[in-house]
């Protein structure tokens, strides 16, 4: 049995013209530089080069076949997400993108599945998007872990996780919208730094701000990027709610009590980091991702944990498959 990549992304290789479909703004567009090579633009300010792996479900399949891929979860490139436009606008988005989702992923139907996009910013329009994409073929949601400074313990946002909660719907939460500064804007650092503390820092609100003990253990919910760095600081994160509950006591748990109540993806690259992860989080709770097609993510896929000597073969089949199985109830 295969590996199962519960992150990769996509791009279509043409969208109608926002600003004309959905409102004047500053919107993504792509310009195409040749068959294999686009470039994704915000106005005119070029944001991400791209090729036809992005689009293009028989590159995919090769590049899937030639690394043991069995099946990819395909996500929205979180560009799209347009959480900073209106709710109107941004379901607008969501559709548009959502169904040339589908029409991406139908030559590969059952090994290229499609998660959707929401408007997140309108908890309610989001609810009536996720049963609209379902309904649609969808088998998933990914959401960015903010919408401005609305973290997920905002009530909106729990709102949402509890209708997907309740319908079954899987969430992938990825980091997106990090902070810029001279510091961070060199070295791509809002890569490097930003987004590894952007997830920690959303996994921190739904652990103090009692998401997980609002919703139900059934939400199935995965982080990108092996989670950031919360792994790495959760004794930190232990300490401080045990000698500081004046300020941060407010979960009915220590943040130890909810670590099988989320996973996480292993695109970590180093075995030694992997091993953090799965001795805190758990063997099953950790699911291979590589980032696919973009140049940060890894390749081939998978390769971080077939260098993980310190995993058993039914650890490595839990990572390559079996958990994944379960995230996405098939």
């Amino acid at each position: 049995m295969g590996t199962i990549d519960v992150h990769t992304h996509y791009v279509p290789s043409a969208w109608p013209d926002l600003s004309t479909r959905v409102g004047p703004g500053v919107w993504p567009s792509l310009r195409v530089d040749s068959e294999h090579d686009a470039v994704i633009m915000l106005g005119t300010t070029e944001f991400r080069r791209i090729g036809a792996d992005c689009w293009d479900a028989a590159a995919r399949l090769a590049d899937m076949d030639a690394e043991d891929v069995d099946i990819q979860v395909v996500s929205p490139t979180p560009v799209f997400f347009s959480y900073d436009k209106s709710g109107g606008e941004a379901v607008k988005v969501a559709r548009i993108f959502n169904d040339l989702a589908l029409e991406i992923c139908e030559p590969a139907r059952g090994r290229l599945l499609p998660f959707a996009q929401v408007p997140l910013q309108d908890p309610d329009a989001a609810c009536a998007e996720v049963d609209r994409a379902v309904a649609s073929g969808h088998v998933g949601v990914e959401i960015g872990n903010h919408v401005g400074d609305r973290d997920l313990d905002h009530e909106g946002v729990v709102m949402f996780l509890q209708h997907c909660a309740d319908r079954g719907i899987p969430v992938f939460v990825h980091p997106w919208d990090m902070a810029g500064s001279p510091r961070l804007d060199r070295w791509m650092g809002r890569w490097l730094t930003g987004m590894p503390a952007e997830t920690h820092l959303s996994i921190i609100a739904m652990i103090l701000g009692g998401v997980f003990d609002r919703v139900p253990p059934t939400l199935r919910i995965a982080f990108a990027h092996g989670g950031g760095s919360f792994a790495f600081w959760l004794g930190r994160f232990e300490n401080a709610w045990h000698r500081r509950p004046d300020l941060i006591g407010v979960s009915e748990q220590p943040p130890s009590g909810y670590l099988d109540r989320f996973s996480v993806d292993s695109v970590v690259f180093d075995p030694t980091a992997l091993r953090v992860l799965v001795d805190t989080l758990g063997a099953r709770q950790v699911m291979v991702g590589s980032d696919y097609p973009y140049p940060l993510g890894e390749r081939p896929v998978g390769a971080v944990v077939e260098r993980a000597d310190f995993l058993t073969d039914a650890d490595r089949a839990l990572i390559r498959h079996g958990n994944a199985r379960r995230f996405l109830a098939i």
